[in-house]
Parts: C-alpha cells; structure tokens; sequence
C-alpha cells in the first residue's frame, strides 16, 4: 500500500507529464541538475510554491525560499502592481526564464492545481482568511506573523489545519534560532532553579497625523486590500507599511507584530506553547488623534496556573527580550534580528552545553526550510499552528485587558474569559462582506 508521500509525488508528476507534452514535440536535453545530480534537487522533488503578499516581508521570504533548492516559485499575487510586478522580475531572474505568473486575486492563485504551498505575506488582516482559503484548496502554509486581529480567527484557521491535514508554519522565526533555543532549554532544564518571573519587552507603536481623502491609484485594487475591514476612504499613508502596522483596522500594533516574537519565545522557555495564562491584566497609552490608533507603550501581567508571573512590557520600560527569572539565577534572550545575544547568572551556564539528560527542543536551523522539510515529510513544523494560536492569543488578551481596563480571568482549556460577557464579544470581529470565516 503506497504512503500519502508516494501518492502525493506521483500525482504530481502525473500533473508534469501533462504538461510537459507540448515541449516533447522538438529536441530535448535533460541537464544533470534536472535528474537531481551535482547537489540539485530534481523537479519531480521540488516543492512548487505560491507568494500571497510581496511588499516588506513577503520579498524577503521570497528572496529566502529562491535560495532553497527544495522550492520552485511560480506564481505571485499582490493587489498593488509595483509589488507583483516586481516581485516577478525577481523570480524569472533567479531561474533565467519568464515562468513567473502574477495575480491581482489570490483566488486564481490557490486555483492552480499544481501549487503545493503558499506563503501569506499580506497585511495582518488578511492572515487568517488567505490562510484559511489556502487550506481548504490543499495548500500547505508559510503564514507571516502575527496570525490575525481575533482569538477567533486563530481558533478557526487551527481548525482547518488539523481537518485538511495541512502542514503549517508560523514566521515567529526565534524558534529556528540556535540562541533562543539554548536559553529555552536552559531554562527548561531546570538550571537556574524553578521559575517566578519572566519579563517580555518589544518595540512600540507609533503615532501619526491625520490625512485628506484622495483619488485611489491605478495601480492599487484597494477594495481587495481593504478587504474584511471596515471600508475608509483612501489616503495613501493608510496603505503604507508604517501607518497600517498601527491602525487598529487592519492590526493590533507592534504589540503583536513584534511582540508576537519575544511572547512565543517566553512560552516556549515557560513551557507553556500549547496553553496559557489564568489572568490577565493591563494599562496601555494610546493615540488620541491621527490616523494610528494602536497602542504606544504597554505594562500587561500575566499568571499562569504554574505560579509564573509573565510581565509584557514595550521596550521603554525593559531591554528588548525576554528575561527568565529562577530560583538560582536568570537567563536573558534577545531576538536574532537584534543580535541574538543572550546572558546568564550565574556566567559558567554560558559554557555548559544541554547533557544528555537536559531537555532538547526540536533543531531548526532555517525557518523556511523547515517548513519545506515538513511539507515533503507530513511531519509537524517547529512553529506550527497549535503553537501559533496560543503565542498569538497572549498579544490579543494583552489588547483587550488594556481597552477594557480591568483584570480579566482567562481559561486556557476553554480559550474563553469566564462569566464576561464583554470581554467575550472582543474575542471576535465582525467582516465586511462578502468575506468570512
């Protein structure tokens, strides 16, 4: 009997012979890097993959993914031209060719019968419905952090994951970092004795002024990139990068674009990925004028069901990174993409490698190409998305503890705010038609 990996292969290569028939009619030269030979990968083993998103970051994921000889980009989407376009000139230029297709609709992207795979790359509000619509189609996913504007959303796309048998890897890219993993598992081994402390501290968001309407671009589909969110005349800072980051529309801020990644680190080193705390409560600054809304600094506590009290905080109040704090000392972890530092107490913890007995997280040593690893094995990422939905609720319970103003009691298990009606209806949000969950 043939395994899903064997039956998924030779659909696929059954899908390439169709068409390939058309090229059969003339001369033909296999090349040695197309059987697989001089350390290629041979086409019938590539993962064949879609790019949903290619402004900031998703052409960075895409410029990481041409680099892995497991992938073979052929298709890219985007609802503003300059962006697809270029993102096309990118790829036909890694591979020499103009086999580079782009889409305004993503739609017609997960359509395509001989895509594996998708990275989701778009702004925050379209996370977990492109994430969504791609599972559904049959498409693993690579979906960028943080995962939506709702606890509901991320319920629902875990969902659909786990029903659709899809592998999932979520962009909080400190778990494939070595340093993060050394100092989780110090801390998991027990060697700074049993923790009660554990300081978070993340980039803040900004303010903004206040801009006129005007006439939208002929390059931007802007109905597509508003999306589920509230229709608002276009001002052309609303669709930028460091304006819609902090629009509470279309995200949460940085405390969950970037705290999203110094969270997940603190789960994992508590333990904790797959649950969460027993309470919650908070104070934040927000805007009072201007086209940002999201909040500019933040002070939220957490306690879990262990006795750790988790302290949030913006990168005012406490060094970026997270801070574990035992019984017999502490150790600090900062963000790669902040120079991957860490420090102990005491010192010689440094020196100590992980025993044999210690605890071992599972080794990732490069995000996207985990996820490829997954996708050809069906085995679970280092992020996936039970992880995901929980790291990403603590950045929501953190927004609705500080809009609210009050402690809120919080049950891991049934992922609800007991008896509180009120702080419930936060953990959805309606969408414009005609989009849903």
């Amino acid at each position: 009997m043939l395994d899903k990996q064997t039956m998924d292969r030779r659909r696929f290569l059954r899908r390439a012979a169709g068409v390939a028939v058309g090229a059969m009619a003339g001369p033909y030269v296999v090349t040695s890097s197309a059987l697989g030979a001089d350390g290629a990968v041979s086409p019938s083993e590539r993962i064949v993959m879609g790019f949903i998103g290619t402004g900031g970051r998703g052409s960075a994921l895409l410029r990481n993914f041409l680099g892995l000889k497991d992938s073979h980009v052929v298709a890219v989407c985007d609802v503003k031209r300059p962006q697809r376009e270029g993102a096309q000139r990118t790829v036909d230029g890694r591979y020499g060719d103009k086999g580079c297709s782009t889409y305004l609709d993503f739609r017609e992207l997960l359509g395509r019968s001989d895509i594996d795979a998708v990275t989701v790359a778009s702004t925050d509000h379209w996370h977990v419905l492109l994430a969504l619509m791609a599972v559904k189609a049959g498409k693993d996913v690579y979906c960028e952090k943080p995962l939506g504007v709702s606890v509901e959303e991320g319920k629902a796309l875990r969902d659909a994951v786990q029903r659709y048998g899809r592998v999932f890897q979520f962009g909080t890219q400190e778990r494939s970092s070595w340093s993060t993993r050394f100092g989780c598992e110090m801390v998991l081994s027990g060697r700074v004795g049993k923790i009660h402390t554990v300081t978070v501290a993340s980039r803040f968001s900004r303010a903004s002024g206040n801009y006129p309407p005007m006439p939208v671009p002929d390059w931007l589909d802007y109905d597509m990139w508003l999306g589920p969110a509230p229709w608002e005349p276009y001002t052309e800072n609303r669709v930028r990068n460091n304006h819609w980051f902090h629009i509470s529309d279309y995200a949460l801020g940085f405390i969950a674009g970037c705290g999203i990644h110094t969270v997940d680190m603190a789960q994992w080193g508590n333990g904790t990925s797959l649950t969460g705390p027993v309470e919650v409560e908070g104070t934040g600054e927000f805007p009072t004028d201007g086209l940002c809304d999201c909040a500019l600094g933040w002070n939220v506590t957490f306690k879990f069901a262990g006795g750790v009290t988790m302290k949030f905080t913006d990168g005012k109040r406490n060094p970026l990174g997270v801070k574990f704090e035992g019984t017999d000392g502490w150790v600090f972890v900062k963000e790669r993409h902040l120079g991957g530092t860490f420090d102990t107490e005491p010192k010689a913890l440094l020196k100590k490698p992980i025993g044999p007995g210690e605890v071992h997280l599972p080794v990732s040593n490069h995000h996207q190409g985990n996820f490829l690893e997954c996708v050809k094995s069906r085995k679970p990422t280092v992020s996936p998305i039970e992880v995901a939905v929980r790291s990403d609720a603590l950045c929501q319970l953190s927004d609705i503890a500080m809009r609210l103003g009050r402690k809120l009691k919080w049950d891991p298990d049934l992922e609800t705010f007991p008896g509180d009606a009120e702080a419930n209806r936060m953990l959805s949000r309606p969408m414009r038609s005609p989009w849903h969950l």
